[in-house]
Protein backbone atom coordinates (compact mmCIF):
# COMPACT_ATOMS: atom_id res chain seq x y z
CA UNK A 1 0.00 0.00 0.00
CA UNK A 2 1.32 3.52 -0.92
CA UNK A 3 -0.18 6.69 0.56
CA UNK A 4 0.47 10.27 -0.85
CA UNK A 5 -0.60 13.38 1.05
CA UNK A 6 -1.52 16.04 -1.82
CA UNK A 7 -2.26 18.75 0.63
CA UNK A 8 0.72 20.82 -0.49
CA UNK A 9 1.04 22.55 3.08
CA UNK A 10 0.60 19.37 5.10
CA UNK A 11 -1.31 20.15 8.51
CA UNK A 12 -5.10 21.05 7.97
CA UNK A 13 -6.44 22.53 4.80
CA UNK A 14 -6.81 21.16 1.54
CA UNK A 15 -7.20 17.44 3.02
CA UNK A 16 -6.84 14.71 0.74
CA UNK A 17 -4.87 11.14 0.52
CA UNK A 18 -4.50 9.28 -2.29
CA UNK A 19 -4.20 5.76 -1.90
CA UNK A 20 -2.96 2.99 -4.04
CA UNK A 21 -3.97 -0.37 -2.78
CA UNK A 22 -3.35 -3.81 -5.11
CA UNK A 23 -3.68 -2.24 -8.41
CA UNK A 24 -6.62 0.05 -7.24
CA UNK A 25 -6.29 3.79 -7.05
CA UNK A 26 -8.42 5.62 -4.31
CA UNK A 27 -8.79 8.83 -3.16
CA UNK A 28 -9.63 9.98 -0.03
CA UNK A 29 -11.10 13.61 0.28
CA UNK A 30 -10.55 16.58 -1.62
CA UNK A 31 -10.44 19.49 0.47
CA UNK A 32 -10.18 23.19 0.08
CA UNK A 33 -7.89 25.33 2.17
CA UNK A 34 -9.75 28.42 4.29
CA UNK A 35 -6.89 30.23 4.06
CA UNK A 36 -5.85 29.90 0.46
CA UNK A 37 -7.12 31.50 -2.78
CA UNK A 38 -7.01 30.46 -5.99
CA UNK A 39 -6.08 26.98 -7.51
CA UNK A 40 -3.33 26.88 -4.80
CA UNK A 41 -6.30 26.86 -2.33
CA UNK A 42 -6.41 22.98 -3.84
CA UNK A 43 -4.49 19.92 -3.28
CA UNK A 44 -1.84 18.64 -5.65
CA UNK A 45 -3.22 16.90 -8.29
CA UNK A 46 -0.55 16.09 -9.97
CA UNK A 47 0.46 12.65 -8.97
CA UNK A 48 -3.17 11.71 -10.21
CA UNK A 49 -2.19 12.75 -13.64
CA UNK A 50 -2.38 9.64 -15.84
CA UNK A 51 -3.88 7.47 -13.32
CA UNK A 52 -7.18 5.56 -13.55
CA UNK A 53 -8.89 6.63 -10.67
CA UNK A 54 -11.02 3.86 -9.40
CA UNK A 55 -13.21 5.16 -6.51
CA UNK A 56 -13.41 8.29 -4.47
CA UNK A 57 -13.90 8.62 -0.96
CA UNK A 58 -15.90 11.34 1.05
CA UNK A 59 -15.44 11.04 4.41
CA UNK A 60 -17.68 14.11 5.41
CA UNK A 61 -19.04 17.47 4.26
CA UNK A 62 -16.57 20.08 5.39
CA UNK A 63 -15.18 21.76 2.83
CA UNK A 64 -11.40 21.31 3.82
CA UNK A 65 -12.58 17.27 2.85
CA UNK A 66 -14.95 18.10 -0.21
CA UNK A 67 -14.06 21.80 -1.78
CA UNK A 68 -12.13 20.58 -4.69
CA UNK A 69 -14.36 17.63 -5.58
CA UNK A 70 -16.20 18.72 -8.42
CA UNK A 71 -12.27 19.69 -9.92
CA UNK A 72 -11.44 16.03 -9.73
CA UNK A 73 -14.42 14.47 -10.99
CA UNK A 74 -14.00 16.74 -13.68
CA UNK A 75 -10.42 15.44 -14.60
CA UNK A 76 -11.54 11.60 -13.87
CA UNK A 77 -15.38 11.88 -15.65
CA UNK A 78 -15.86 7.87 -14.88
CA UNK A 79 -14.78 7.88 -10.89
CA UNK A 80 -17.82 6.82 -8.86
CA UNK A 81 -17.85 8.65 -5.37
CA UNK A 82 -19.19 7.31 -2.32
CA UNK A 83 -19.90 8.84 1.03
CA UNK A 84 -22.49 7.87 3.78
CA UNK A 85 -26.42 8.14 3.28
CA UNK A 86 -26.24 11.66 5.76
CA UNK A 87 -23.25 13.29 3.71
CA UNK A 88 -24.70 12.94 0.18
CA UNK A 89 -27.86 14.53 1.62
CA UNK A 90 -25.49 17.22 2.58
CA UNK A 91 -22.99 17.40 -0.20
CA UNK A 92 -24.66 19.66 -2.90
CA UNK A 93 -25.89 22.60 -0.81
CA UNK A 94 -22.17 23.09 0.64
CA UNK A 95 -20.61 23.12 -2.67
CA UNK A 96 -23.01 24.78 -4.54
CA UNK A 97 -22.68 27.73 -1.14
CA UNK A 98 -18.85 27.50 -2.13
CA UNK A 99 -19.33 28.23 -5.68
CA UNK A 100 -21.82 31.62 -4.53
CA UNK A 101 -18.45 32.05 -2.12
CA UNK A 102 -16.32 31.99 -5.11
CA UNK A 103 -18.13 34.29 -7.61
CA UNK A 104 -18.20 36.67 -4.92
CA UNK A 105 -14.55 36.56 -3.64
CA UNK A 106 -13.98 36.60 -7.34
CA UNK A 107 -16.00 39.86 -7.57
CA UNK A 108 -14.69 41.57 -4.23
CA UNK A 109 -10.98 40.24 -3.85
CA UNK A 110 -10.35 40.18 -7.97
CA UNK A 111 -9.51 36.42 -8.14
CA UNK A 112 -9.57 35.49 -11.65
CA UNK A 113 -9.59 31.51 -11.00
CA UNK A 114 -12.62 31.33 -9.25
CA UNK A 115 -14.94 29.95 -9.05
CA UNK A 116 -13.44 26.88 -9.79
CA UNK A 117 -16.25 25.44 -10.54
CA UNK A 118 -20.01 26.13 -11.37
CA UNK A 119 -23.22 25.84 -10.11
CA UNK A 120 -24.11 23.46 -13.45
CA UNK A 121 -21.07 21.08 -12.86
CA UNK A 122 -22.15 20.13 -9.26
CA UNK A 123 -25.48 19.41 -10.95
CA UNK A 124 -23.92 17.50 -13.55
CA UNK A 125 -21.63 15.82 -11.01
CA UNK A 126 -24.72 14.85 -8.57
CA UNK A 127 -25.68 11.68 -10.76
CA UNK A 128 -22.27 9.79 -9.65
CA UNK A 129 -22.25 10.90 -5.83
CA UNK A 130 -23.68 7.33 -3.93
CA UNK A 131 -24.40 7.72 -0.40
CA UNK A 132 -23.85 4.27 1.61
CA UNK A 133 -25.44 3.86 4.85
CA UNK A 134 -22.98 2.52 7.56
CA UNK A 135 -21.95 -0.80 8.45
CA UNK A 136 -23.22 -2.00 4.80
CA UNK A 137 -20.19 -3.66 2.87
CA UNK A 138 -20.09 -2.74 -0.38
CA UNK A 139 -17.05 -4.12 -2.90
CA UNK A 140 -14.99 -2.24 -5.70
CA UNK A 141 -12.91 -3.74 -8.04
CA UNK A 142 -10.20 -3.30 -10.17
CA UNK A 143 -8.34 -4.68 -13.18
CA UNK A 144 -7.31 -7.82 -10.80
CA UNK A 145 -8.22 -6.83 -7.03
CA UNK A 146 -11.12 -6.33 -4.95
CA UNK A 147 -12.07 -3.99 -2.17
CA UNK A 148 -14.47 -4.08 0.31
CA UNK A 149 -15.04 -0.93 2.01
CA UNK A 150 -17.20 0.16 5.32
CA UNK A 151 -18.31 3.23 6.94
CA UNK A 152 -18.47 4.08 10.85
CA UNK A 153 -19.95 6.60 12.58
CA UNK A 154 -17.31 9.28 13.74
CA UNK A 155 -19.47 12.12 15.18
CA UNK A 156 -18.16 15.03 14.46
CA UNK A 157 -20.16 16.43 12.56
CA UNK A 158 -23.42 14.50 10.36
CA UNK A 159 -22.75 12.11 8.08
CA UNK A 160 -18.87 12.33 9.56
CA UNK A 161 -17.74 8.31 8.89
CA UNK A 162 -13.91 6.23 9.56
CA UNK A 163 -13.55 4.28 6.51
CA UNK A 164 -12.75 0.56 6.72
CA UNK A 165 -10.99 -0.95 3.85
CA UNK A 166 -10.12 -4.83 3.86
CA UNK A 167 -8.04 -5.92 0.90
CA UNK A 168 -7.14 -9.56 0.54
CA UNK A 169 -5.94 -10.40 4.42
CA UNK A 170 -5.01 -6.67 5.06
CA UNK A 171 -7.36 -4.21 7.07
CA UNK A 172 -6.87 -0.08 6.69
CA UNK A 173 -8.77 2.16 8.63
CA UNK A 174 -9.46 6.17 8.57
CA UNK A 175 -10.39 7.96 11.22
CA UNK A 176 -11.42 11.15 9.54
CA UNK A 177 -12.60 13.85 11.57
CA UNK A 178 -13.62 12.40 14.89
CA UNK A 179 -15.38 12.90 17.90
CA UNK A 180 -15.99 10.29 20.67
CA UNK A 181 -17.97 12.73 23.35
CA UNK A 182 -22.03 12.74 22.44
CA UNK A 183 -22.85 15.84 21.34
CA UNK A 184 -26.70 17.08 21.82
CA UNK A 185 -27.57 16.68 18.16
CA UNK A 186 -25.05 13.78 17.04
CA UNK A 187 -24.23 10.76 19.09
CA UNK A 188 -20.32 9.92 19.38
CA UNK A 189 -18.10 7.71 17.03
CA UNK A 190 -18.70 4.01 17.08
CA UNK A 191 -15.43 2.80 15.29
CA UNK A 192 -15.00 -0.96 15.59
CA UNK A 193 -12.69 -2.14 17.95
CA UNK A 194 -9.52 -4.84 17.13
CA UNK A 195 -7.17 -5.16 14.73
CA UNK A 196 -6.02 -3.10 11.86
CA UNK A 197 -3.04 -3.73 9.69
CA UNK A 198 -2.78 0.08 9.15
CA UNK A 199 -4.36 3.23 10.89
CA UNK A 200 -4.71 6.82 9.85
CA UNK A 201 -5.57 8.83 12.24
CA UNK A 202 -6.64 12.64 12.47
CA UNK A 203 -4.34 14.42 15.20
CA UNK A 204 -5.82 18.12 14.81
CA UNK A 205 -5.92 18.43 18.87
CA UNK A 206 -2.84 16.24 19.83
CA UNK A 207 -1.16 19.81 21.26
CA UNK A 208 -4.37 20.75 23.68
CA UNK A 209 -4.56 18.85 26.66
CA UNK A 210 -7.86 19.52 27.81
CA UNK A 211 -8.18 21.68 31.13
CA UNK A 212 -9.83 19.74 34.31
CA UNK A 213 -13.29 20.71 34.64
CA UNK A 214 -14.09 21.73 30.73
CA UNK A 215 -15.79 18.27 30.15
CA UNK A 216 -18.67 19.02 27.58
CA UNK A 217 -21.55 19.25 30.07
CA UNK A 218 -20.07 21.70 32.27
CA UNK A 219 -18.96 23.48 28.90
CA UNK A 220 -22.39 24.02 27.64
CA UNK A 221 -23.34 25.25 31.40
CA UNK A 222 -20.62 27.64 31.62
CA UNK A 223 -22.09 29.26 27.97
CA UNK A 224 -25.28 29.23 28.93
CA UNK A 225 -24.16 31.68 32.12
CA UNK A 226 -21.56 33.88 30.47
CA UNK A 227 -24.92 34.32 27.63
CA UNK A 228 -27.25 35.43 30.72
CA UNK A 229 -24.49 37.44 32.42
CA UNK A 230 -23.56 39.35 29.37
CA UNK A 231 -27.39 39.76 28.42
CA UNK A 232 -28.33 41.09 31.82
CA UNK A 233 -25.69 43.72 31.91
CA UNK A 234 -26.84 45.31 28.77
CA UNK A 235 -24.25 43.68 26.50
CA UNK A 236 -24.60 41.36 23.33
CA UNK A 237 -22.71 37.83 22.91
CA UNK A 238 -21.43 36.65 19.48
CA UNK A 239 -20.71 33.47 18.66
CA UNK A 240 -18.97 32.64 15.82
CA UNK A 241 -19.60 29.44 14.69
CA UNK A 242 -19.02 26.66 11.84
CA UNK A 243 -21.74 26.37 9.44
CA UNK A 244 -22.38 23.23 9.28
CA UNK A 245 -22.98 21.00 12.48
CA UNK A 246 -21.73 23.85 15.51
CA UNK A 247 -24.44 26.19 14.54
CA UNK A 248 -27.55 23.32 14.54
CA UNK A 249 -25.99 22.28 18.30
CA UNK A 250 -25.32 25.22 19.36
CA UNK A 251 -29.28 25.80 18.78
CA UNK A 252 -29.83 23.13 20.15
CA UNK A 253 -28.21 24.06 23.59
CA UNK A 254 -29.76 27.45 23.26
CA UNK A 255 -33.33 25.79 22.84
CA UNK A 256 -32.86 23.36 25.90
CA UNK A 257 -31.69 26.04 28.29
CA UNK A 258 -34.93 28.06 27.22
CA UNK A 259 -37.20 25.67 27.27
CA UNK A 260 -36.35 24.74 30.77
CA UNK A 261 -36.16 28.18 31.68
CA UNK A 262 -32.39 28.81 32.35
CA UNK A 263 -31.99 31.39 29.15
CA UNK A 264 -32.44 35.01 30.29
CA UNK A 265 -35.43 36.10 27.70
CA UNK A 266 -33.83 38.14 24.55
CA UNK A 267 -33.60 38.15 20.73
CA UNK A 268 -31.34 35.39 19.49
CA UNK A 269 -30.20 36.44 15.56
CA UNK A 270 -28.63 33.81 13.27
CA UNK A 271 -27.36 34.11 9.65
CA UNK A 272 -25.04 32.40 7.30
CA UNK A 273 -26.04 29.06 5.66
CA UNK A 274 -25.87 27.90 8.73
CA UNK A 275 -29.40 28.26 9.38
CA UNK A 276 -30.44 27.03 6.10
CA UNK A 277 -28.37 23.65 6.42
CA UNK A 278 -31.28 23.43 9.93
CA UNK A 279 -33.75 22.30 7.45
CA UNK A 280 -31.26 19.78 5.95
CA UNK A 281 -30.65 18.26 9.30
CA UNK A 282 -34.46 18.23 10.11
CA UNK A 283 -35.02 15.91 6.77
CA UNK A 284 -31.89 13.93 8.35
CA UNK A 285 -33.02 13.54 11.75
CA UNK A 286 -36.56 12.41 9.62
CA UNK A 287 -34.79 10.05 7.28
CA UNK A 288 -32.27 8.52 9.06
CA UNK A 289 -32.13 8.94 12.77
CA UNK A 290 -28.65 9.85 12.95
CA UNK A 291 -29.18 13.20 14.26
CA UNK A 292 -31.84 14.60 16.63
CA UNK A 293 -32.08 17.94 15.66
CA UNK A 294 -35.83 19.69 14.07
CA UNK A 295 -36.48 22.67 12.21
CA UNK A 296 -39.19 23.91 14.77
CA UNK A 297 -36.04 24.31 17.57
CA UNK A 298 -35.68 27.67 15.78
CA UNK A 299 -39.18 28.57 15.87
CA UNK A 300 -39.69 27.76 19.06
CA UNK A 301 -36.63 30.29 19.73
CA UNK A 302 -37.91 32.95 17.70
CA UNK A 303 -34.90 32.81 15.83
CA UNK A 304 -34.37 36.55 13.58
CA UNK A 305 -32.39 36.73 10.92
CA UNK A 306 -28.83 38.95 11.33
CA UNK A 307 -29.63 42.07 10.05
CA UNK A 308 -28.22 42.88 6.59
CA UNK A 309 -26.36 45.52 6.70
CA UNK A 310 -23.56 45.55 9.96
CA UNK A 311 -21.79 48.72 10.66
CA UNK A 312 -18.94 47.74 11.94
CA UNK A 313 -17.56 50.82 13.73
CA UNK A 314 -21.03 50.98 15.72
CA UNK A 315 -22.16 48.65 18.68
CA UNK A 316 -25.52 47.43 17.43
CA UNK A 317 -26.93 47.73 20.79
CA UNK A 318 -29.32 45.04 20.91
CA UNK A 319 -29.12 43.37 24.08
CA UNK A 320 -28.78 39.74 22.11
CA UNK A 321 -27.56 36.42 21.27
CA UNK A 322 -25.52 36.36 17.42
CA UNK A 323 -25.16 33.12 16.18
CA UNK A 324 -23.17 33.87 13.02
CA UNK A 325 -20.73 32.26 10.79
CA UNK A 326 -17.64 31.74 9.79
CA UNK A 327 -16.57 29.95 13.15
CA UNK A 328 -13.34 31.28 12.48
CA UNK A 329 -14.30 35.21 12.11
CA UNK A 330 -12.82 34.94 8.12
CA UNK A 331 -12.88 38.36 6.78
CA UNK A 332 -15.36 40.10 5.92
CA UNK A 333 -18.62 37.40 6.99
CA UNK A 334 -20.76 38.75 9.20
CA UNK A 335 -19.49 37.27 12.52
CA UNK A 336 -15.89 39.46 11.67
CA UNK A 337 -17.77 42.63 11.14
CA UNK A 338 -20.46 42.29 14.11
CA UNK A 339 -16.64 41.43 16.21
CA UNK A 340 -15.57 44.55 15.15
CA UNK A 341 -18.52 46.49 16.57
CA UNK A 342 -18.60 44.78 19.73
CA UNK A 343 -15.28 44.03 20.79
CA UNK A 344 -14.91 47.88 22.44
CA UNK A 345 -17.33 47.39 24.69
CA UNK A 346 -17.01 45.44 27.91
CA UNK A 347 -20.87 44.79 28.37
CA UNK A 348 -20.27 42.32 25.20
CA UNK A 349 -18.93 38.79 24.60
CA UNK A 350 -17.04 37.18 21.84
CA UNK A 351 -17.24 33.30 22.54
CA UNK A 352 -15.95 30.59 20.30
CA UNK A 353 -17.36 27.27 20.65
CA UNK A 354 -14.73 25.36 18.17
CA UNK A 355 -11.30 25.33 16.56
CA UNK A 356 -9.96 28.24 15.63
CA UNK A 357 -6.35 28.14 13.51
CA UNK A 358 -4.05 30.71 15.26
CA UNK A 359 -3.60 32.59 12.02
CA UNK A 360 -7.04 33.43 11.59
CA UNK A 361 -8.72 36.64 12.83
CA UNK A 362 -10.33 34.27 15.78
CA UNK A 363 -7.52 32.55 16.30
CA UNK A 364 -5.79 36.07 16.81
CA UNK A 365 -8.53 37.30 18.76
CA UNK A 366 -8.12 34.28 21.00
CA UNK A 367 -4.61 35.38 21.56
CA UNK A 368 -5.03 38.63 22.27
CA UNK A 369 -4.66 40.08 25.56
CA UNK A 370 -7.81 42.76 27.41
CA UNK A 371 -6.54 46.76 26.83
CA UNK A 372 -4.76 45.37 23.60
CA UNK A 373 -5.79 46.86 20.10
CA UNK A 374 -7.16 44.60 17.95
CA UNK A 375 -6.57 45.17 14.02
CA UNK A 376 -9.60 44.35 11.50
CA UNK A 377 -7.30 44.95 8.62
CA UNK A 378 -9.67 43.66 6.12
CA UNK A 379 -11.95 46.58 7.17
CA UNK A 380 -9.13 49.08 8.37
CA UNK A 381 -10.48 49.67 11.48
CA UNK A 382 -8.88 49.14 14.89
CA UNK A 383 -10.57 48.69 18.38
CA UNK A 384 -9.59 47.93 21.81
CA UNK A 385 -10.16 44.48 23.09
CA UNK A 386 -12.45 45.41 26.10
CA UNK A 387 -15.18 43.14 25.42
CA UNK A 388 -14.95 39.87 27.19
CA UNK A 389 -13.32 37.24 24.95
CA UNK A 390 -14.10 33.34 25.72
CA UNK A 391 -13.41 30.12 24.84
CA UNK A 392 -15.94 27.22 25.38
CA UNK A 393 -14.36 23.68 25.12
CA UNK A 394 -17.25 22.35 22.63
CA UNK A 395 -14.89 20.96 19.90
CA UNK A 396 -15.66 18.66 17.11
CA UNK A 397 -12.98 16.90 17.15
CA UNK A 398 -11.59 13.97 19.65
CA UNK A 399 -9.41 14.68 22.55
CA UNK A 400 -5.81 13.51 22.16
CA UNK A 401 -5.74 11.00 24.95
CA UNK A 402 -9.22 9.29 23.15
CA UNK A 403 -8.00 9.20 19.99
CA UNK A 404 -4.07 7.78 21.41
CA UNK A 405 -6.14 5.27 23.18
CA UNK A 406 -7.82 3.89 20.02
CA UNK A 407 -4.75 3.57 18.26
CA UNK A 408 -3.09 1.76 20.82
CA UNK A 409 -5.81 -0.88 20.74
CA UNK A 410 -5.76 -1.48 16.99
CA UNK A 411 -2.42 -2.84 17.43
CA UNK A 412 -1.31 -1.40 14.54
CA UNK A 413 1.57 -2.52 12.33
CA UNK A 414 2.00 1.57 10.92
CA UNK A 415 0.29 4.47 11.77
CA UNK A 416 0.02 7.41 9.56
CA UNK A 417 -0.87 11.32 11.25
CA UNK A 418 -2.48 13.61 9.31
CA UNK A 419 -5.01 16.89 9.82
CA UNK A 420 -2.88 18.07 12.29
CA UNK A 421 -0.47 21.57 12.42
CA UNK A 422 3.34 19.94 13.49
CA UNK A 423 3.07 20.62 17.11
CA UNK A 424 0.15 18.14 17.05
CA UNK A 425 1.54 15.55 15.21
CA UNK A 426 4.86 15.69 17.35
CA UNK A 427 2.74 15.10 20.21
CA UNK A 428 1.17 11.96 18.64
CA UNK A 429 4.24 10.74 17.08
CA UNK A 430 5.94 10.69 20.85
CA UNK A 431 3.38 9.19 22.45
CA UNK A 432 2.78 6.30 19.85
CA UNK A 433 6.40 5.64 19.78
CA UNK A 434 6.11 5.17 23.31
CA UNK A 435 3.34 3.33 23.91
CA UNK A 436 3.24 1.29 20.27
CA UNK A 437 7.02 0.75 20.30
CA UNK A 438 6.35 -2.23 17.09
CA UNK A 439 4.74 0.40 14.86
CA UNK A 440 5.85 2.50 12.23
CA UNK A 441 5.18 5.94 12.82
CA UNK A 442 4.76 7.62 9.85
CA UNK A 443 4.41 11.59 9.91
CA UNK A 444 4.05 12.32 5.82
CA UNK A 445 6.04 14.87 3.92
CA UNK A 446 3.05 16.26 1.32
CA UNK A 447 3.39 14.67 -2.25
CA UNK A 448 6.12 11.61 -1.42
CA UNK A 449 4.81 8.71 -1.43
CA UNK A 450 5.13 6.81 1.36
CA UNK A 451 4.97 2.52 1.52
CA UNK A 452 2.73 2.13 4.58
Amino acid sequence: MKLTDLNRDGGIGANSLFVQLGDLNLLVDCGLHPKRVGRVAMPDFQPLRGVQLDLIIITHCHLDHIGSLPVVMREHPDTPVIMTTSSRMLIERMLHNSANVMVRQREEEHIPEYPLFTHEEIDRCARRLTGLPFGQPRHFRGARDEIEVVFHPAGHVAGAAGVEIRHKHRQVFFTGDVLFENQRTLAGAKFPSGHFDSLIIETTRGATERPAGKERLNEVNRLITVANDTVQRGGSMLLPVFALGRMQEVFAILHDARKFGRLVDCPIYAGGLGVDLADYFDEIARKTKHVQFSRSILKDLKVKPTPRQIDASKDPGQKAIYLVSSGMMVERTPSYLLAASLLGHARNTIGFVGYCDPDTPGGQLLAARPGDDFLFAAIHLKAKVRARVERFELSGHADREELLEFAVQTGARSVVLTHGDPPARAWFARELAAQMPRAKVIDPVPLTPQQI
